[in-house]
Formats: C-alpha cells, sequence, structure tokens
C-alpha cells in the first residue's frame, strides 16, 4: 500500500496514458476499416489529456522536475538562494491554491448547472471532478520536494553558506 501512495500520479499517469493510446488507436482502426469513427473518443481523449498533465505535473513537483528559469537564482550570489528558493516554492503553492480553488469552483458550477458533455451526454461535472485534487496533490508533492531540498537531501541541494 505504501508503494502505491509513494507512486500514486505514476500509476494513474500510466493508466491514463495506456486507456488513451487504445482508445486512439480503436478509433483510428475503426476509422480506416469501416470510413467511420467513434464520436466519444475526441471528448475522452481531450479530458484524458487534461488529467494526464496535471498529474504529470504532480509527478515532475515530487521530483524536482517542474519548468524553472534559474538565469536570476543562478547569478545570485550563494546566500541568497535559499531564500530565494522560499519566494519560489511559496509563490508556487500560492499558485497551486488558487488554481485547485477555480477548479473546484469550477467544479461545483458544473455540477449545479447540469451540463451535459457533447458527445457521450455525460455530466460535464465527471470530467473536472478530479482537476482539484491534482492540483491538491501538486501542492503536497512540491512541498515534499521543497523540504528535501531544504534538508539537503534532494538532488538540487541549496548549500549551507
Amino acid at each position: 500500500m505504501r508503494h502505491v501512495l509513494r507512486d500514486a500520479e505514476k500509476i494513474i499517469c500510466a493508466a491514463l496514458f495506456l486507456g488513451m493510446t487504445g482508445l486512439g488507436f480503436a478509433n483510428v482502426f475503426v476509422r480506416y476499416a469501416t470510413n467511420m469513427s467513434f464520436a466519444a473518443t475526441e471528448e475522452l481523449l481531450t479530458n484524458g489529456f487534461l488529467l494526464l498533465t496535471i498529474f504529470g505535473a504532480a509527478l515532475a513537483a515530487r521530483r524536482g522536475e517542474h519548468l524553472a528559469v534559474t538565469l536570476v537564482h543562478d547569478s545570485l550570489p550563494r546566500w541568497l538562494w535559499r531564500p530565494v528558493f522560499l519566494l519560489s516554492a511559496t509563490l508556487s503553492v500560492g499558485l497551486l491554491a488558487i488554481s485547485a480553488w477555480f477548479s473546484w469552483a469550477t467544479l461545483a458550477n458544473l455540477f449545479s448547472n447540469g451540463m451535459r458533455s457533447y458527445a457521450l451526454g455525460l455530466p460535464a461535472w465527471y470530467y473536472q471532478a478530479a482537476v482539484p485534487f491534482g492540483f491538491a496533490l501538486i501542492i503536497l508533492r512540491y512541498v515534499q520536494h521543497a523540504v528535501e531540498v531544504l534538508k539537503g537531501r534532494a538532488r538540487d541541494v541549496i548549500p549551507d553558506v
């Protein structure tokens, strides 16, 4: 169970990618074999890509492989690296918290207005349900990585001066 919790985003990303690949392949096969296509695959693949992006971002945050512009950081004196890293981590967590809040508000709006998806006719909130939790997972993984960096246990260790 511990392995599942530690690597939850890896498992989710692998399952999503496998499912999306299979669905895309089936659609292409049916299209070329019958000159018809599965109308719902676009809807499912688009929303799968959204979820794959969010859970992939959580995976990158945990590993410290998120996008970063290090030009300013690298040009600073070493004694400023820790305060700049803390400021960066605080602002990142704040932005992710705002994103989680807005995605939760979107989920609540979709749930209350009864909007349905265009191809399958499913309630639209089904596709949005994992997004706020995905952002919360990114926050958790980002904070885990920041703690490891500050304790000196991560690859991109901030030196003590």
